[in-house]
């Protein structure tokens, strides 16, 4: 997709273009932010949910922008208006590591390839008021470019996810005949609220209500990256980067607690009659909130640099009186994390607002405690590729990548020795596909791959049952994970029928694909009982297979599409796995703890089956143009109902209409309404622990007539948006 594709879409943000014309690609929603949603492709995600398995490498001008700590995404820091061209590639082992699902390249402009400038601004439903500016040009052989973006969001959820967002982007390049060099940069300073799942009789009762709050994050960005390409000859060429990146990420989660009045509501405990902070037989906490409703403020602090940078050569000389095309490079990239996780007592309000109290939770023998914690991690590839035309029809294309991950952690509180540690992982991954075109407008294709996904530091600091963490709060000990492999092999046929635009121009694509990963790693809820915690398990071998066929035809003034996606994702290995809040759980009869097993056949939770979207643009006059997107998404099964008994998440539909009018040459209107019919709809559930928060007193418990487990995000309603672009 390029900048004039996500012009012409006038969606919120860059997300939502790519969604509507890439097949196979969706949105989901653990956040309950607009900014913050992950996206979905055949089965695979990047998202800035810290937590959340990662599967898809996402790259800004040549860098992996994966953060070193979780692989997270943060979608917010990229500068939208800055975007010349996105490109989605399936499981390449090119890419590196946690490509296994595949690969987002996102280039930015220049002062190069965009000359001008241009101003635009909107606003509308929840508050929404967002304004950008960009500039570029040349002189000679020098160029700049800049782009500015904010945007406010009051958000439709109560109380909590109201958006704050600014970023810039800045490039000066220069170039001669033979070589080009840039230096840039992208910055963001952004403060997103966070309001999550909430419980189905909360929502059955009120479609924007919220389960405990505040949940906040604020995140910041400083990222300087310098290019440089240079031609030795007609045949031979270097491309090559070198980057710092500096990210710092606050985090404030208001939840429930496990703390409780004990010894007769004379003092608080956690545990087994544990006191809140020191040695198990310390002295207790003095109860002194009367009848307080319990909770508690997580709170944590990710604070990242990383260095790195990316050489490669690349040759075009014939081979045998044959074309040939050959690229080869090395990467590397190295990260320094500090993280920091407290837990401070609160009380719940009666609208479910927690409010600290002073009282900080530091038991290590109840699973709970304070981190302090370094992690660094140097990740190295070698990689080359061969693309060789065998005949004027027939090319073919082999090669494979090496990489190598060395990962350490360092316990700074000198209290949790079981997180020191150090790991490697290594593996070379190989590829081979050909194309065959088969007529002049028919091309056949097919290829296989295999790529690998490193444990992420915090992954390896979450993996022991016995001491869970509250994601991605609390790092406790780090029995070692293996890194997840996976093997990909698709085949498809992709043309084009008609000669141009004037009088019909019809491309489509249809294909299968199948990825089979070893030792995937998932999320786990805890099994002893502590409230938010959870972990991290390899499960085995899971498979992911499917079609996708798109379709688009241009006409004049008339441009539609349509693309489907069927995936059908499932566990391919027996697996016991602790769920202590799913109703279809056993309960085992020493331990008491809840457990489901997983057969092969089993789907994964969270995947929809079926995607299918479709869109068409009319231009009603030269200056008026007219358009809508149908977007459908099928049932799923909740997350941690991987034994597949409770009722699915429904499928959904929505509609989105946009419009716009050029006043002059250089000035447009446009407007959009998202989901024009006013849908409820779910993104995506799972289970919470129901029970309500017990009182420090002789309270009631409060929400103690919530009792059924499910828990829902919600889709947002019906939203217009107006707004007005100039160009100069």
């Amino acid at each position: 997709m390029t900048a004039d594709d996500f012009s012409r879409n006038y969606s919120t943000n860059f997300l939502d273009s790519v969604v509507r014309k890439m097949p196979g690609v969706t949105l989901t929603d653990q956040t309950g932010n607009p900014f913050q949603r992950t996206l979905d492709y055949r089965g695979f995600v990047a998202s800035p949910v810290q937590g959340i398995p990662q599967g898809i490498a996402v790259y800004q001008n040549g860098v992996r922008i994966n953060e070193s700590w979780g692989d997270v995404v943060n979608w917010d820091f990229i500068p939208e208006k800055a975007i010349d061209r996105v490109t989605l590639y399936p499981s390449s082992p090119i890419f590196g590591l946690n490509a296994i699902g595949g690969a987002l390249s996102i280039q930015m402009k220049n002062g190069f390839t965009y000359q001008g400038v241009e101003a635009e601004a909107f606003g509308g439903s929840y508050g929404r008021v967002q304004g950008s500016v960009q500039a570029g040009g040349q002189k000679d052989n020098v160029s700049a470019y800049a782009a500015f973006e904010s945007a406010y969001d009051r958000g439709w959820r109560d109380y909590a996810n109201s958006s704050h967002i600014n970023r810039m982007y800045v490039d000066i390049g220069t170039r001669n005949d033979q070589t080009e060099f840039h230096i840039n940069f992208t910055g963001a300073t952004n403060v997103l609220g966070n309001v999550a799942a909430t419980p189905i009789e909360m929502l059955n009762q009120r479609w924007s209500s919220v389960y405990t709050w505040p949940q906040a994050t604020s995140l910041q960005l400083a990222f300087i990256n310098a290019t440089l390409s240079h031609s030795f000859s007609d045949t031979w060429s270097f491309q090559g980067n070198a980057y710092f990146r500096g990210f710092t990420q606050t985090h404030t989660d208001g939840n429930g607690t496990d703390v409780y009045a004990c010894n007769g509501g004379v003092n608080l405990c956690i545990g087994n009659d544990l006191p809140l902070s020191g040695p198990a037989a310390g002295p207790p906490t003095p109860n002194t909130l009367g009848d307080a409703i319990l909770g508690e403020l997580d709170r944590n602090r990710v604070d990242t640099k990383t260095i790195g940078g990316t050489g490669q050569f690349t040759n075009t000389d014939q081979l045998f009186g044959h074309n040939n095309h050959v690229v080869f490079g090395a990467s590397v990239d190295h990260g320094s994390t500090k993280f920091t996780a407290t837990s401070e007592l609160g009380t719940i309000s009666d609208d479910l607002f927690v409010t600290g109290t002073g009282v900080f939770i530091n038991q290590p023998d109840s699973g709970l405690s304070a981190v302090d914690l370094r992690a660094k991690n140097t990740y190295t590839g070698v990689y080359a590729t061969d693309t060789f035309d065998v005949t004027d029809r027939f090319s073919v294309t082999a090669g494979g990548r090496f990489n190598f991950a060395q990962i350490t952690l360092q316990d700074q509180t000198g209290t949790a020795p079981l997180l020191n540690s150090s790991h490697t992982f290594q593996r070379f991954n190989p590829v081979l596909g050909g194309t065959l075109k088969l007529t002049p407008g028919v091309t056949a294709y097919a290829g296989f791959s295999e790529a690998n996904r490193a444990p992420t530091p915090l992954e390896l600091g979450c993996s022991d049952p016995n001491h869970p963490c509250i994601i991605d709060s609390f790092l406790v000990a780090d029995p070692p994970l293996k890194q997840v492999v996976s093997h990909t092999i698709e085949a498809g046929l992709r043309g084009t029928f008609g000669r141009d635009v004037k009088s019909g121009l019809l491309t489509w694509g249809l294909g299968v694909f199948r990825t089979l990963s070893d030792d995937d790693i998932i999320h786990v809820v805890s099994p002893i009982g502590v409230n938010n915690f959870g972990y991290f398990q390899n499960a085995g071998q899971t498979l992911r297979q499917g079609i996708e066929a798109k379709l688009e035809y241009r006409r004049d003034r008339w441009n539609a599409y349509a693309n489907y996606t069927f995936i059908d994702a499932t566990y391919r290995s027996y697996e016991t796995l602790s769920s202590p809040n799913n109703p279809n759980a056993q309960v085992d009869p020493v331990s008491g703890t809840e457990f489901i097993n997983v057969k092969p056949g089993d789907h994964i939770p969270g995947i929809p089956a079926h995607r299918f979207k479709a869109g068409v643009e009319y231009n009603v006059t030269d200056a008026w143009k007219i358009g809508g997107d149908l977007n459908f998404v099928g049932s799923q099964w909740l997350v941690h109902d991987d034994t597949n008994q409770s009722p699915k998440v429904p499928a959904y539909t929505v509609v989105n209409l946009h419009t716009s009018y050029k006043v002059t040459q250089n000035i447009e209107l446009f407007g959009l309404i998202n989901n024009v019919f006013n849908q409820r709809y779910y993104l995506g559930g799972t289970f919470y622990e129901t029970g309500g928060f017990a009182s420090a007193g002789n309270a009631p418990n409060l929400m103690a007539q919530l009792s059924d487990p499910r828990t829902f995000v919600p889709g947002a309603p019906l939203a217009a948006y107006a707004g007005i672009r100039a160009k100069f």
